[in-house]
């Protein structure tokens, strides 16, 4: 979602007020260029300050880097936690705290629509967590590493559970849903992008139709059958 540039040369800005004008900008910048080809003058642009000001306010460019992925690392990680314990213990279709496969299958739609949620106005922020220029030795790397290892858990635990629930234990099973669920999400944020004007409950109500198409589409699936001709004319 692209940031209007601030009319250059203003003052009597805040401190608090400017810093959220950087922190966006550079939110920005950084999750769709990534860290390496990131600028720190197109942020300054953006803001309509100088690259001076910046260094004042959040020094090197891996400490702004690191001042944009904090929020939304911790942020991320606490919706999916709760949207996974939601969709553990919530209600259901059949029961008010339902468990098994019906609440097992709310949940990555619950999770969807908090990641929609929280990176609501900051989309391409989730790039953040994921970036693989970062410095290695780098503090900012080293955070990085760890939101990915909370989020690639939640999402690990939430794969594995959910084929639990329908009776499939299979750890290869769980372990090749696990990596289509992450590129699944990351697509998704991508096509969120480039549709701004796609709200996140609006965002949520679209997967739903989609992963009850992608269901019907393999009927068989459940007794373990494959079908001779997959969609396209494959198989």
């Amino acid at each position: 979602m692209a940031t209007p540039p601030s009319r250059a040369g203003t003052k009597g800005v805040p401190r608090a007020r400017r810093e959220e004008q950087i922190l966006a900008a550079a939110t920005e910048e950084f999750g769709s260029r990534g860290y390496a080809a990131a600028s720190l003058p197109a942020v300054a642009a953006r803001v309509g300050v100088t690259k001076t000001l910046l260094h004042q306010y959040f020094g090197a460019k891996q400490d702004l880097y690191l001042a944009c992925l904090t929020p939304v690392g911790d942020r991320l990680v606490a919706v999916i936690r709760a949207a996974v314990a939601e969709g553990a213990t919530g209600p259901s279709a059949t029961g008010p705290s339902a468990t098994g496969p019906s609440a097992a299958a709310s949940t990555p739609l619950l999770v969807l629509r908090a990641i929609f949620t929280a990176l609501e106005g900051r989309r391409e922020a989730w790039f953040l967590v994921y970036e693989t220029s970062l410095p290695p030795d780098s503090e900012a790397a080293r955070r990085a590493a760890e939101y990915r290892a909370a989020v690639n858990r939640l999402a690990a635990d939430g794969t594995a559970g959910l084929l639990a629930a329908a009776g499939h234990e299979d750890p290869l099973d769980a372990d090749a849903l696990n990596h289509v669920w992450r590129g699944l999400v990351a697509t998704l944020v991508r096509w969120w992008i480039k549709h701004p004007d796609q709200s996140p409950d609006a965002m949520a109500r679209r997967c739903a139709r989609l992963f009850a198409v992608a269901a019907a589409l393999a009927p068989a699936a459940a007794d373990g059958d494959v079908p001779g001709n997959l969609p396209g004319g494959a198989g």
